[in-house]
């Protein structure tokens, strides 16, 4: 049977689940099973980050209906976060953890070519190194979605081949330096890095990538005053031994596919479904840090598409006979190591398929956050790359830690 491929176009959008993490740092999947009755410490700030723009792509040197190069954007952002108080539970097993919600507005200085998005993400950091009680070093990273973009359309900007769709996935890492001037006055001063995709959702999706500069200026509404409250003394001697827990993870999205017919790339109309199941035993070395393997089950509904090309269709009328349903499965292998704390854990992991479709890449990366809505269930937001350049499939779903 000749099988088309040609679904239905669905809302745009990637990072659409981002949205129901936004609201997330109210909710609590405590990581200790200990109780919390000090009050957290709530703060509200601003920043600013001037970066540039490498030209990673044609439409960003210029190759646009103004002719204009795009190098540099500037962000301004509102934030507010809360950390969690010094005599807690929590406190102890993670000093100077914090996380929050932001609202950034950015410009690229080509409103007519790329728009001016505006990002709501979540965000969450932690020292890195203390140098004394008012200064250290830390990271930070992003995770959201960006809205009103300028994006590729056919007849009228159809040379954007960065982003295709009016919303992207926003995602971004820093360090910073960050310095208490008074009880109530922190100012920050970072490195970092920004990422805008759709992943792989829409088509053309190469992306527009940022790398500049960040300063801060956050107001504490409720200092902390030093209890030395001694019943927590000891947690840190229980609570942070290893132990073992697994991770069994359900996913879904839809993707775009080329194909490569005699030489010639050729886009597959319509969007195409992948539903994957990940089980991954972990260890978790400390409060922070885990490590582990995963066995990765996946469906692709566009996998294996090319040998199975009906000979002279091309372009939009490109069909394709139906592949076994068995060259439309991977399985792969991955290590992964991750970023364990209370509300959120970021996942890193890399494979490689020991059963894969025919022509498709057998190395494999993820990059994924987990958002506890109890102390096992989990909302996962993903992102799959094949050889660290190949966008794959994004992984939104929901997982069980046992």
């Amino acid at each position: 049977m000749i099988f088309p491929f040609r679904i239905q176009n669905k809302p745009a959008p990637t990072a659409l689940l981002c949205l129901c993490l936004l609201a997330s740092p109210a909710i609590h999947a405590d990581t200790i099973p200990q109780p919390d009755a000090h009050p957290k410490i709530w703060h509200i700030g601003i920043e600013a980050s001037p970066a540039f723009v490498p030209a990673t792509n044609s439409y960003l040197k210029g190759n646009n209906n103004y002719g204009k190069a795009i190098h540099n954007s500037f962000s301004a952002a509102i934030r507010s976060d809360f950390s969690y108080n010094p005599d807690s539970y929590k406190g102890i097993m993670y000093k100077g953890l914090y996380q929050g919600i932001g609202l950034d507005i950015r410009t690229f200085f080509a409103t007519s070519l790329l728009g001016t998005p505006v990002s709501a993400y979540i965000y969450q950091g932690a020292p890195i190194v203390k140098f004394n009680n008012r200064f250290w070093l830390g990271y930070e990273w992003k995770f959201g979605a960006a809205f009103g973009w300028k994006h590729h359309v056919k007849g009228s900007n159809d040379k954007n081949s960065a982003v295709s769709t009016p919303v992207t996935a926003h995602m971004g890492i820093a360090l910073k330096l960050h310095y208490q001037l008074s009880s109530n006055i922190q100012i920050t001063l970072g490195a970092e890095g920004s990422h805008f995709s759709n992943g792989n959702t829409s088509w053309p999706n190469l992306g527009v990538n940022s790398i500049g500069a960040s300063i801060g200026l956050a107001y504490t509404i409720n200092p902390h005053n030093l209890q030395n409250n001694a019943i927590v003394t000891e947690l840190p001697t229980t609570a942070s031994q290893p132990k073992w827990f697994y991770d069994i993870t359900a996913y879904g999205a839809w993707r775009k596919r080329t194909v490569t017919i005699n030489g010639i790339p050729q886009l597959c109309p319509g969007k195409f479904g992948v539903a994957g199941l990940q089980f991954a035993p972990m260890r978790q070395l400390n409060q922070w840090i885990s490590v582990g393997g995963a066995i990765d089950f996946q469906y692709d509904e566009s996998g294996g598409l090319t040998k199975y090309w009906v000979e002279g269709t091309t372009d939009n009328n490109i069909k394709f006979y139906r592949p076994p349903f068995h060259r439309q499965i991977n399985i792969g292998l991955s290590a992964h190591a991750e970023l364990t704390t209370p509300i959120f854990a970021l996942n890193t992991g890399f494979g490689y398929d020991i059963v894969c479709p025919y022509g498709d890449k057998r190395f494999y990366q993820s990059l994924t956050l987990k958002t506890f809505i109890t102390r096992q269930l989990y909302l996962n937001t993903g992102y799959r790359l094949g050889n660290f350049k190949n966008p794959q499939n994004l992984m939104l779903g929901i997982g069980i830690r046992l």
